[in-house]
């Protein structure tokens, strides 16, 4: 059996580590990940095998023979089981059904006959990178981990990249640093015995959307159920979010039936319009053994709270620091109350429901309902009818929209019809953007368009996976950042058995303007009461988001006045700063500072961390 040396603790929910191929080259390699608080997980032959992070709790492993196996994350597989599928391993491609079988969100890493295989999660919420370290091939879950081995520092190119809103795949998931590579999620990446050579190997695809909403819904319902299971079966206390939406309410009825003890947290939004309190009461009413924790929304952190504090080492620029402080404000108290791990409900609308660019196939191959629903989808959204059928006649493939989209970055926003039936929502530059940013992103976008396939030809699954992968991205530095404040998230809709479950549903079904979550409610029939799955709507905290622009501009001046991209010549930072003093201008309220905010961050973040590691 593989050896396991810990020298530091480490609490659930941060696992990451670096794995090495069995070969000599890889001790030298190995240094580079060795700190005080390393784990070491040995290959038979007791080279470094894994070194990293993590807890008992999040890892399982097993060795037979010439085969080794580990799982490292939320997976309900036991040490037993997992022996016997290292027992019957006989080619590293067996691992394809055994990562589409198991339930959770979890890395699985195998050894055989001296090759290495290491993958992720579909979702992309857990990715995996690899870069020459040494002259070996290292794959890891963290690409600045890589990046600070090979002494590499950010691609000032690619950083510009990401200053796009949005930035579109493939730009959006290619690594900052150009030594380390990312994996695409679908990927494995398998590693030679000799550690010279790395190759990328597919491992999963969606299912085909055939299947009737009728026949999904329980299999949607058990997918659901078994990664809520994966998280409370052990028993204990959990919280959830108990917003009263569709999403969170589910998880939290799904959680009741547990052995685990929950506790529901619920916080109100500061706009009087706000409906989730009162929904959120509803459901506790038929939830009489959980303990429903109700916070001040007064107290509650607004968007923009504590940019100039965020610490967090994480490897790539992300929107999900505006949100930082609102996200990780109320674990300490849940962690007081006995939490272990605290569950949302995000990911039920990138799941449960899906993109409404099924149309554009649809349109043509089942004309009469689908334009029928695009006239209720008109009337709902407020399309305008020639931006609409302008989206529809659209029949550019990916590659010619990307190029196109590189010719109007400083274009008015397009309307949102043109986005939502198309291929995504075309990328835009603001003003503050220098013109040296605005030529590199554009190039990077033909230059990517010259080879760029969709995640799928249908541009209704491929914006459905896309966004997906984007939130996800997100989710996974909250969940680094949670598990850093003591109490680790989890999100069960992103675990890939759900996703599977809801995008084999026939889209015509799964999104119509008719029925509001019609999977969901479908699905949680038998679990949450039909009164709670009445609600039709869902809050949008459009005045968190406003108030904190107004009341954090003081930080937001402070972050442009020695601004990290202006110094590299990416963004007017005196632009900046007079938008910081006029926070009531036209359009900042709709997250065009985003990008650029999570950009500067990102990079005051890394440079912290670069400094310590210098002083240490």
């Amino acid at each position: 059996m593989p050896t396991s040396h810990e020298t530091g603790g480490v609490g659930p929910g941060d696992a990451h580590f670096a794995v090495l191929p069995d070969c000599v080259d890889a001790i030298a390699a190995a240094r580079s990940f060795l700190r005080p608080e390393a784990r070491t997980l040995a290959h038979p032959s007791g080279r470094p095998w894994l070194v990293g992070r993590w807890s008992d709790q999040e890892i399982v492993t097993a060795h037979a023979g010439r085969a080794a196996i580990a799982v490292v994350g939320c997976c309900s597989v036991g040490p037993d089981e997992l022996k016997g599928y290292a027992e019957r391993l006989r080619d590293l491609t067996e691992l394809d059904a055994l990562a589409r079988r198991l339930s959770g969100s979890f890395h699985l890493v195998a050894a055989l006959d001296g090759r290495l295989r290491v993958q992720g999660t579909a979702s992309g919420l857990r990715l995996v990178f690899h870069a020459i370290v040494d002259g070996v091939q290292v794959a890891a879950t963290s690409a600045e981990v890589l990046a600070a081995a090979t002494g590499a520092e950010p691609d000032e190119e690619r950083l510009a990249v990401r200053l796009l809103w949005p930035a579109p795949y493939p730009l959006s998931e290619t690594s900052l640093w150009r030594t380390v590579t990312a994996v695409p999620p679908e990927d494995a990446v398998v590693v030679a015995p000799d550690g010279r050579t790395a190759r990328h190997s597919r491992w999963w695809a969606p299912p085909d959307p055939v299947r009737s909403l009728a026949e999904s819904a329980p299999l949607v319902r058990e997918a659901l159920a078994d990664a809520v299971d994966a998280r409370t079966s052990a028993g204990g206390v959990v919280s959830c979010d108990l917003s009263g939406g569709l999403d969170s309410t589910s998880v939290c009825f799904l959680a009741a039936r547990s052995p685990a003890r929950v506790v529901a947290s619920t916080w109100p939004g500061r706009d009087p319009a706000d409906s989730d309190l009162y929904w959120a009461k509803k459901a506790a009413r038929f939830l009489p053994d959980i303990e429903h924790v109700i916070w001040d929304a007064d107290e509650s952190p607004l968007v923009y709270d504590d940019l100039l504090a965020i610490d967090d080492l994480i490897d790539e620029p992300t929107i999900g620091v505006m949100d930082r402080s609102r996200v990780l404000h109320h674990l300490p108290g849940l962690g007081q109350r006995g939490s272990r791990v605290h569950l949302t409900g995000i990911g039920g609308d990138h799941v449960a429901w899906c993109s409404e660019a099924y149309y554009h196939r649809l349109v043509r191959t089942r004309p009469l309902i689908a334009l029928r629903n695009l006239r209720g989808f008109r009337t709902l959204f407020h399309w305008p009818l020639g931006a609409t059928a302008r989206a529809l006649a659209d029949a550019r493939p990916y590659g010619q929209w990307l190029a196109h989209s590189s010719r109007d970055l400083r274009e008015a926003t397009a309307p949102p019809v043109s986005g939502t039936l198309g291929w995504g929502t075309p990328p835009r530059l603001f003003d503050w953007i220098t013109p040296e940013a605005a030529r590199v992103a554009g190039q990077a976008l033909r230059d990517a368009a010259a080879s760029a396939v969709p995640l799928h030809p249908d541009r209704g699954m491929h914006t459905d996976l896309e966004q997906i992968r984007s939130c996800t991205r997100i989710v996974r530095q909250w969940d680094r950042m949670a598990a850093r404040a003591g109490v680790p998230m989890a999100s069960p809709f992103f675990d890939d058995r759900v996703i599977e479950a809801c995008l084999a549903v026939n889209p015509i079904e799964r999104v119509t303007p008719w029925a509001y979550k019609p999977l969901l409610t479908t699905a949680m029939r038998q679990i949450v009461p039909d009164v709670c799955l009445e609600r039709a709507n869902k809050a949008q905290a459009s005045m968190d988001a406003s108030n904190g622009l107004r009341e954090r501009r003081g930080d937001l001046m402070k972050l442009w006045e020695d601004s990290h991209l202006a110094q590299l010549g990416l963004v007017d930072g005196r632009a900046l700063m007079e938008l910081a003093r006029r926070p009531s201008t036209p359009g900042l309220g709709e997250g065009t500072l985003y990008s650029t905010i999570a950009c500067e961050v990102w990079l005051r973040s890394l440079s912290r961390h670069r400094r310590e590691v210098f002083r240490g």
